[in-house]
């Protein structure tokens, strides 16, 4: 590490924080350039790939680690962390951040190595747990649990990457950390087009790109960290005061803040035992529903839970307040649309994206029943990502907890009462209406304890909203195409009609909202 005055970061000497508009924004920004190289990504693994055995044994064992990245890692971990930093940095001196840092480094990464080393030995347990329908298909079954061993240790390198970013968010560094995952987008397209060739089972070459992309990503971020004078050096010490606080929030966080995550792994499990193609399209689906919410719910979590977390340890719970419900107005404005076009649009963006290769169009009838589904709770996944900050940032677990067995438990009865009528539909419909209920409660929590006030003009914002939404539909009913005329087109066609339908469905939206009175000044707050 550099030496201390040159390094030293403290209160007086960092830079004023940028408003939350502004950091929203350029988390935004970066998360779409992520998303959408990750679109790209898709449509190379669907042309090289298709939705056969060979790619539903990668997303199993693709989505085991990252299932457990998002719980972990970006779920309990980021918000246990970031309030225990944000309150360090608002109280203590840099030498007290830097041992909390320090120690919270070397005790994260020894369980974490800990538990990439025993997954890894028991990958076959793993794969029998998460994807049980492919045990009478030894041949899919084998291959899953072979790229497992290869992708787990994605889980222990993208931990430490979340961690690495948690310090940055908290210093107001969002840009770093937003364009990390742009790395492994390229390199998993990279392994499809370039090493896949190489390889006896072509498949095998993207699970290499994920543990290439792992590495990647946390390289990346650590002269960022250097910068700061905050690169860690590791030391093991869980008797020291900020990390048992960590650990007390987390235990909790796991079920709170991530139970969305739960859901969607719950559906791959029963998927297993549907059709072959199920994993995929639901695959295909959930990809489509978190470009969105990635690039605008999770952007804002991810800005204003250091910044409540600053406001609740400087005692100012009127700004508190004011901070989530600008951060709810701001969901409602982007959420409302993007879950309308995503409903209208299914088959179109799958058969734009995916159309091609050995993905059929029986395959794009398909993954749009499951994208529909999913956009009718996509409003309800970005208010999650807003609202369980409003809980974390006080140092409040135990009420995300309670919230997330109860959506948890629900999804379960909805799964069982919809996948059979309604087949791998069924189980993205029940994740949508559990997250319904789980952001529900969450609301009605914050606004019990006073976390969140009704501000001014709330109606009139609503009613604003309702008729910027009811153009957007007429617009892009007036323009759109049936289906068939959609799979018949070539992919430039489909692309030139589906950049005609995004064009004008955002200016008809926007320019309603306009002319209805919003204007940008009134989503501006430090």
């Amino acid at each position: 590490m550099a030496s201390e005055p040159a390094q030293k970061v403290s209160k007086e000497s960092a830079p004023k924080a940028p408003g939350l508009l502004r950091s929203s924004g350029v988390v935004g920004v970066m998360t779409m350039l992520s998303r959408v190289l990750g679109l790209v990504r898709d449509m190379v693994i669907a042309r090289y790939f298709g939705a056969g055995a060979g790619a539903d044994a990668f997303f199993v064992a693709f989505k085991i680690p990252n299932f457990l990245r998002r719980l972990f890692a970006e779920g309990a971990f980021s918000q246990a962390f970031v309030p225990v930093l944000s309150s360090y940095r608002e109280k203590e001196a840099i030498g007290a951040v830097r041992q909390l840092v320090n120690a919270v480094a070397g005790s994260l990464g020894l369980v974490l190595l800990g538990v990439t080393l025993v997954a890894m030995l028991g990958s076959p347990v793993l794969t029998m747990v998460f994807a049980p329908g492919f045990i009478d298909e030894p041949e899919k079954f084998a291959l899953a649990s072979d790229m497992l061993r290869i992708t787990f240790p994605y889980l222990l390198l993208i931990s430490l990457t979340a961690f690495a970013g948690a310090i940055l968010n908290s210093y107001d560094r969002f840009a770093v950390p937003a364009f990390t995952p742009v790395l492994l987008n390229l390199a998993m397209i990279g392994a499809a087009i370039f090493l896949s060739p190489l390889m006896e089972t072509k498949v095998m070459a993207l699970a290499w790109g994920v543990f290439i992309a792992g590495a990647l990503q946390l390289f990346f971020q650590l002269p960022f960290l250097m910068r700061l004078g905050l690169l860690p050096r590791p030391r093991v010490d869980y008797r020291h005061e900020g990390v048992r606080r960590v650990l007390r929030l987390m235990a909790p966080a796991l079920f709170g803040v991530s139970v969305s995550q739960i859901n969607l792994l719950l559906d791959t499990v029963l998927a297993s035992f549907l059709q072959t193609g199920s994993v995929s399209w639901l695959y295909y689906s959930d990809r489509l529903s978190e470009l969105p919410l990635g690039v605008f719910g999770v952007a804002i979590g991810t800005v204003i839970l250091p910044n409540l977390s600053r406001k609740h340890a400087a005692e100012a719970p009127d700004q508190f307040a004011r901070t989530v419900d600008w951060a709810i107005r701001a969901v409602l404005l982007i959420g409302a649309p993007a879950a309308l076009a995503l409903a209208m649009l299914a088959e179109p963006l799958i058969a734009t994206l995916f159309h091609y290769g050995e993905v059929t169009g029986r395959d794009v009838v398909m993954s749009a029943q499951s994208l529909r589904a999913y956009s009718a709770g996509l409003l309800a996944f970005m208010l999650i990502k807003v609202l369980a900050p409003g809980f974390f940032a006080r140092q409040d677990t135990r009420t995300p907890v309670k919230i997330g067995v109860i959506a948890m438990v629900a999804n379960m009865v909805f799964n069982l009462a919809l996948v059979l009528p309604l087949a791998h539909a069924g189980l993205a419909l029940a994740t949508s209406l559990s997250a319904w209920l789980n952001a529900t409660l969450l609301w009605r929590g914050l606004r019990r304890e006073k976390a969140w006030q009704v501000q001014a003009r709330w109606w009139r914002f609503l009613l604003q909203l309702l008729v910027a939404n009811g153009a957007l539909a007429l617009v892009v009913f007036w323009l759109n195409s049936p289906v068939d005329q959609w799979l018949a087109m070539s992919g430039l066609q489909r692309a030139q009609q589906m950049g005609l339908l995004v064009v004008a469905g955002a200016a008809v939206y926007f320019l309603v909202l306009v002319l209805a009175g919003v204007r940008l000044r009134h989503f501006r707050l430090k």
